[in-house]
């Protein structure tokens, strides 16, 4: 008698399962408009992004030099080649040391902006518009500009540090081993400071007022109001934005390759800079695969430590 229970609930399941896929396709059916505009994007999207991301794993387990056909099977080597490399180490270390500062910098900057351009100032739409415009400015063209500024003969800053007395001499902003990385740090945080002020101003305008008021009732001057109110209801959005700034930052190349090329001394020379040397002018697109599969999973370790000890101190 139990086995026939037993018989009859998988036979049951087992039609029941059908019945769901026979509903499902009679729903797509139904709706095949909607899927016939989304295919556009459903082909981009399985070419250039799953196709890529499966050929760029098969190509980290071979050799193959981009301008020939045949493609050598090396197993794990180019990733135990990436492990003996001191460069790829090297570009580690200047990827941590550019995110680690530029990180924290651009929040910080990002936030003060925020906090002075939510108070009820004239122009304040004009304001917010100008420290939004890096952000939809293209990175190239900022990173030229930037690097005309930092030019050692004839920029903008020299001339002006040497004009207030700041600095004796030129300096070669980009050329010195020692000022390249903070440089290219400063441009950063100017060029992401707009995008990090409008989520910081949508959490600013989300708080409510009646919190400002009972603190101002109980004697809370403007600093104690930014620590005990401001600052912790804005935790969910520092939250978002410290993970989507750290990514973003390891993945940073564009103004790396225009201004500095990874030099002076590859004192810049970045992850995702080494692995397009790697790739498109050494033709080791092998290597350079497995390097991007080691940037991920570092990338993925990092945000899973974020959330494991920053999230448990969000309240939403």
């Amino acid at each position: 008698m139990a086995v026939t229970t037993s018989t009859r609930k998988r036979i049951n399941t087992k039609n029941l399962s059908r019945a769901n896929v026979k509903e499902t396709l009679r729903q797509m059916r139904k709706q095949w408009t909607a899927y016939l505009f989304l295919s556009p994007w459903f082909i981009v999207f399985s070419i250039f992004t799953v196709f890529s991301l499966g050929f760029s794993l098969y190509i980290s387990f071979h050799e193959w030099n981009i301008l020939e056909a045949t493609k050598l099977f090396v197993g794990l080597e180019n990733y135990t080649r990436l492990f003996k490399d001191p460069k790829f180490f090297q570009s580690v270390w200047n990827t941590l040391l550019f995110t680690g500062f530029g990180v924290p910098l651009g929040l910080a900057s990002g936030l003060l902006v925020a906090l002075l351009l939510n108070t009820k100032v004239k122009g304040q739409g004009i304001f917010r518009t100008l420290f939004y415009v890096p952000v939809i400015t293209p990175l190239v063209v900022s990173a030229v500009i930037w690097k005309w500024l930092y030019q050692g003969d004839y920029g903008l800053l020299n001339y002006y540090l040497l004009k207030f007395g700041i600095i004796k001499e030129k300096l070669l902003w980009l050329a010195d081993p020692d000022l390249a990385m903070p440089a290219l740090i400063i441009m950063g945080v100017w060029a992401g400071t707009g995008g990090v002020m409008v989520m910081y101003l949508a959490g600013l305008q989300s708080i409510p007022e009646e919190l400002y008021d009972a603190s101002k009732v109980d004697g809370a001057n403007g600093l104690q109001r930014l620590i005990y109110i401001t600052i912790p209801l804005l935790a969910p959005t520092t939250f978002y934005l410290l993970i989507t700034s750290v990514i973003g930052s390891f993945q940073s190349f564009a103004h790396i390759y225009i201004m500095t090329n990874g030099g002076p001394l590859n004192r810049t020379n970045v992850i995702g800079y080494y692995m397009y040397e790697a790739g498109f002018r050494q033709y080791r697109m092998g290597y350079a695969s497995a390097m991007a599969y080691v940037l991920f999973a570092i990338i993925l370790i990092l945000t899973l430590v974020q959330m494991k000890f920053v999230k448990g101190d969000v309240e939403y």
